[in-house]
């Protein structure tokens, strides 16, 4: 703790306080002289110290150490939950005969501007024929707080939607009711080892923009299909949705 501060101080730290410390913790440690900032050097977790030339300083305590290893842990968790549920998600949609990616960064148009929609998971049909793609965005929600805070980004939503046919919410079990999620979304519950549907997404003709197929040749599909066991259907009667593509 800083000299001349009393021990009594009492302070919640929160996230905006630990971005805070992580900050200062890679910069060069100078002041904001803000709230924030008063409330870090009263809590013992920035130290205030001044150079040779009379400029002050911060750098990041012990103590703030502590928060920020803390704080490491408890995101790497949330993560690691978070990532086992969208590759179960990935997985599901290759074994139902589609091609798989993660991690892709698309462009949408939502209303009179350009956003960037980035999916945990985005799939399509593995298929010759354009108009059977069925392309779907799968966005994967492990934590509660997560979901709140997402349900309350309406573009982003719209993104999702100008960039397939379909969206689901996949849902860690016990989280939120299906009745929670914007009716055009469809709701996929991960209880045990099933994905259960809580409700259908709606299903509305979609055609791939030129943008996206640009991005879909750049990037890789996540393992889990083999061009050879398909062979022998290509050019077959259209499959039903979620079995082998034609």
């Amino acid at each position: 703790m800083s000299p001349g501060l009393s021990p009594s101080v009492v302070v919640a730290i929160g996230v905006p306080h630990r971005r805070r410390l992580r900050e200062v913790y890679r910069s060069a440690g100078w002041p904001c002289r803000d709230s924030i900032e008063i409330e870090l050097v009263a809590a013992g977790l920035l130290e205030r110290e001044r150079g040779p030339l009379g400029h002050e300083t911060l750098r990041v305590s012990d103590a703030g150490v502590a928060v920020l290893a803390e704080t490491l842990v408890k995101n790497r968790a949330r993560r690691d939950g978070h990532e086992m549920l969208v590759e179960r998600v990935a997985r599901e949609m290759t074994r139902a005969g589609r091609l798989a990616w993660r991690g892709l960064a698309l462009r949408a148009r939502v209303g009179d501007a350009w956003a960037m929609a980035m999916p945990d998971v985005f799939s399509v049909r593995h298929t010759t024929v354009e108009d059977y793609l069925e392309p779907v965005v799968h966005e994967v929600k492990f934590h509660r707080s997560d979901l709140l805070a997402d349900l309350r980004r309406s573009n982003k939503r719209e993104a999702y939607l100008q960039i397939g046919g379909e969206c689901w919410y996949v849902l860690r079990e016990g989280i939120a009711e299906a009745s929670e999620i914007p009716s055009e979304c469809g709701v996929l519950v991960a209880t045990g080892e099933r994905l259960e549907v809580a409700r259908p997404a709606p299903r509305r003709p979609f055609r791939l923009p030129f943008g996206t197929w640009m991005a879909l040749a750049r990037a890789t599909p996540i393992e889990g299909w083999r061009l050879d066991d398909s062979q022998g259907s290509l050019g077959g009667e259209r499959a039903p949705p979620g079995s082998a593509a034609p």
